[in-house]
């Protein structure tokens, strides 16, 4: 489990092609020495697992991750280059402030930009969504976005848009989103119960 809130924006350094998916090294401000093979970190809100790992001193800390061909199919990811800039977030421990809303790292589908407004220092979004998914993306609720934890200003059909305040643009990603930009979008956990529920009526 996740918070949506980023915690590095790293750098993809290589990516290696394979039968059944696709190796990828990330360079990461993390210390590697603080997680184990095995551990799950978010990569723009795609849980993925540790692999191998890096620690030098003074030099470049990195991890790999495999990304299997359904996870390509369904994300963002199948557009990753070398180069690229992507959210990390650490995997949520017991004792940790949960500062965002629930996130699993599974991502649902993925959205378009349709618009950006700059404005002072901050950003709005426009996105469009999957109709599949507008009904589960409410006005004040949370959704997460490349693993970013965001609250929805308005809903309009299958769009909506999200204010990015300074700080959010300064220690994500976000700076770089432009219009007709793919996104990693997964819904509300309790939205989407929600909607289970009323379906069983």
């Amino acid at each position: 489990m996740f918070t949506g809130i980023v915690t590095d924006v790293a750098q993809i350094l290589t990516i290696d092609e394979h039968p059944d998916g696709r190796k990828m090294r990330i360079g990461t401000a993390f210390d590697t020495n603080g997680f184990d093979l095995g551990a799950s970190i978010a990569h723009n809100g795609i849980c993925l697992t540790v692999t191998a790992k890096h620690n030098e001193e003074g030099g470049q800390n990195w991890f790999e991750v495999f990304l299997g061909h359904e996870t390509l199919s369904l994300t963002t990811a199948r557009n990753w280059q070398v180069g690229d800039k992507v959210n990390l977030e650490r995997s949520l421990r017991l004792q940790d402030e949960l500062g965002g809303h629930l996130v699993s790292g599974h991502v649902d589908g993925v959205a378009k930009i349709v618009s950006r407004e700059d404005f002072s220092d901050q950003c709005k979004l426009t996105f469009e969504v999957p109709k599949d998914l507008a009904r589960f993306i409410a006005t004040k609720g949370s959704v997460a976005l490349n693993g970013t934890s965001l609250t929805v200003n308005w809903v309009e059909g299958n769009q909506f848009s999200v204010l990015l305040i300074p700080h959010t643009l300064e220690v994500t990603n976000w700076h770089l989103a432009k219009a007709n930009d793919e996104i990693n979008i997964e819904i509300d956990q309790m939205a989407r119960y929600a909607a289970r529920l009323i379906e069983m009526q």
